[in-house]
Formats: structure tokens, sequence, C-alpha cells
């Protein structure tokens, strides 16, 4: 792994770019820019009252859960709630708050084991520095989502029409922002994806505010 030119410095995440910068020494290889990245579970499904369209009885894990008719709520992209993300966290960064996940910044290390554990796929890497996120997964119609969720993101694509830094585009049916390209440009946009969105799920990147939110919770 040393000799190999292929194997990147950067792969301790819990160590991030202090310990890249000194494997990058140690091996002679180059040291490419460490961008720190949090887990974020792209479903709003509590906020928007999504509904169940069966009760689920079998083995108690999201995969499981997936193969009866996609899962147990009326989104198909919703998030089960099982936690077999939370299980497979290696730092303890998940918690089931509510039969929804819950990152906590501080554990996280951006490893991506959650992301690649997740059935549905609704679990992604996003820097920490993030201005906006899209906490919705769905690619269904906006006519479907209205039906299922309160808040869902429904492709009207007037984030990808309004925004001046390019950030925002429609990938496989679903909303991708290009974060860098966003941080680039700056709070000179004046966030206007979030004020042109009809839906509202355009919000400011704060994972802490998450935090709080299950903090509050788990003392009620």
């Amino acid at each position: 792994m040393v000799n190999d030119p292929d194997v990147p410095p950067t792969l301790c995440f819990p160590g991030k770019a202090p310990v890249a910068e000194m494997v990058a020494e140690i091996t002679g290889k180059k040291m490419a820019s460490v961008e720190d990245m949090i887990a974020a579970v792209r479903c709003s499904r509590i906020e928007g009252d999504v509904p169940k369209k069966l009760h689920y009885i079998g083995y108690e894990s999201c995969s499981g859960a997936k193969l009866a008719a996609g899962g147990p709520y009326a989104c198909q992209y919703a998030c089960i709630g099982l936690g077999e993300c939370a299980e497979s966290c290696p730092f303890d960064a998940l918690s089931m708050v509510n039969g929804f996940p819950v990152v906590d910044p501080h554990l996280c290390v951006g490893c991506g084991t959650c992301v690649r554990t997740c059935p549905k796929e609704i679990i992604e890497l996003i820097p920490t520095q993030a201005r906006v996120w899209v906490p919705c997964s769905s690619k269904d119609p906006g006519k479907v989502v209205k039906q299922v969720c309160e808040v869902g993101c429904i492709s009207c694509k007037m984030c990808v029409k309004s925004c001046p830094a390019k950030a925002f585009s429609m990938e496989d049916g679903r909303i991708k922002i290009d974060h860098k390209a966003c941080m680039a440009y700056g709070p000179e946009c004046e966030t206007i994806c979030m004020e042109k969105c009809p839906r509202k799920i355009i919000r400011p990147f704060t994972p802490q505010a998450r935090v709080a939110v299950r903090e509050e919770t788990q003392a009620a």
C-alpha cells in the first residue's frame, strides 16, 4: 500500500487532514486537499407526516423491510427507520430518535459506512461547511410527492433555474447540489434557492441543530 500510487494518504477518516499530511510525508505521496464531510439523511418523513402503507412484521432490519413492497411508508424513498445505519456506524455517530436516524457532528468522521449501508440510498456525505441542502430523496413526480408528504421536493427545478452559481442540477430524478460551487459563490446569492423553493425543502445546513432536537426529545 505504501508503494501503490493509487492508494491515497487520506483514508484515515478519524485522523482527517493532520494524519493525512503525516501519511503523505512518510509515504512520499502527494497530498490532495481534504474536506471534512459529514453524513446527512436526506429524508423529512417525520416533518412531512408520511403515512404508512403497511405494517411490517419480519426481520428487524431496513434491508429486510425494503423487500416488503419497498418498505412500510407511502413514500417509496422514505427512511424505513429500523436503524441499520446506526448499527453499522463504527463511531456511534448515529442514534435513532422516534424511529429516525440523527447524526452527531461531533462523532461523525465522514467514513461513509452508513451511506453504503442504507438500502434506500438516502444518506450522503456533505461538506461540514455546506451552506444549504435538500433533506429529501424522492424521485417521484410532484403530484405523487404531494399525496404522501407535506414537505417533499416536487422536482419543480426552481432551484436549478434560480441559482446564480449553477450549483443545483437534476440528476436521475433527484436534486443534486454542487457544494463546492455553492460555497465558492458565497452569500452574495442571498440563498435565493431557499426563497424560490415552493415547498421550502431547501434548508440551511446546520447539523448541530438536529443534535439539539435529539437531546430535547431524549430529555422529554
